[in-house]
């Protein structure tokens, strides 16, 4: 053990597939502080791993039980943007292979920016099937914010190129000719819903920076349309623009001032 430097310690237990147990009780023995610093980093990688992986599984628990069932294209639904005051919202759904393996996916809202562009490639290649509704402002106004959320979730399941068998859908209820459950928080408690939380937002995203190419003077690129303090400073200099959902209070109130 004495002729391997830190370095190469730490190559060894980082790169390697899997450490050998011996090799860590070795590690465990080894008077070098340094080769206890990289131990223990390597420790909580593994601890922090294994917490994945047994979230990951837990957020399987609804597609094992279906699919037991004799269910198997499961599609997840979820929207992104209730909430902004200009832009549309944007629903996915989502059906994922048996075999898809991403631990760490979880509600795009608790994931990085970086994470979230990473599992929606992942997605993007490994899904079975994918559908996309967006919803604009001017129709958010018209039939409010809920029924739009509703119709871009149908428009998104029309989509799919894939007919589902099931839904598993974040929090609301719609009418279609599938058997479907609603889960409370789903997009943190089921692995398809999570990743149509994560296509949905990306595609918002993206959405909104274009927005912002346009109407620069209200941060679009940054604040996704939500209502931040920049954001209502410059709805109280400009007024709205054609993207803001004018039925949304303080959108209504900046009326006049275009």
């Amino acid at each position: 053990m004495k002729n391997l430097t830190i370095e190469e310690i730490e190559r060894k237990l980082f790169l390697e597939t899997k450490a050998d147990k011996e090799f860590i009780e070795l590690l465990k023995k080894d008077g070098r502080k340094g080769v206890h610093r990289v131990l223990e980093k390597w420790l909580k990688e593994q601890e922090k791993e294994q917490m994945l992986l047994e979230k990951f599984k837990e957020m399987t628990s609804f597609e094992r039980k279906l699919r037991a069932q004799g269910f198997q294209q499961i599609a997840g639904i979820d929207e992104a943007g209730r909430g902004p005051l200009a832009g549309p919202v944007v629903a996915a759904a989502v059906i994922l292979p048996e075999n898809f393996n991403l631990p760490g996916i979880n509600d795009s809202k608790k994931l990085s920016v970086q994470k979230r562009q990473e599992y929606f490639r992942v997605i993007e290649k490994e899904a079975t099937a994918i559908g996309i509704g967006i919803i604009g402002a001017e129709e958010i106004d018209s039939i409010n914010i809920l029924q739009a959320a509703k119709k871009a979730m149908l428009n998104a399941l029309a989509e799919l190129t894939v007919k589902p068998d099931y839904l598993l859908i974040d929090a609301v209820s719609l009418e279609t000719p599938y058997p479907a459950e609603a889960l409370i928080k789903g997009d943190a408690r089921s692995v398809t819903i999570a990743a149509a939380s994560i296509i949905a937002k990306v595609t918002r995203d993206r959405l909104m920076k274009e927005i912002g190419e346009r109407y620069r003077e209200y941060g679009f690129a940054s604040n996704m349309g939500y209502g931040t303090s920049e954001h209502l400073e410059a709805l109280h200099r400009y007024g709205a623009s054609p993207c803001h959902r004018k039925s949304f209070a303080p959108v209504r109130d900046s009326l006049g001032r275009i």
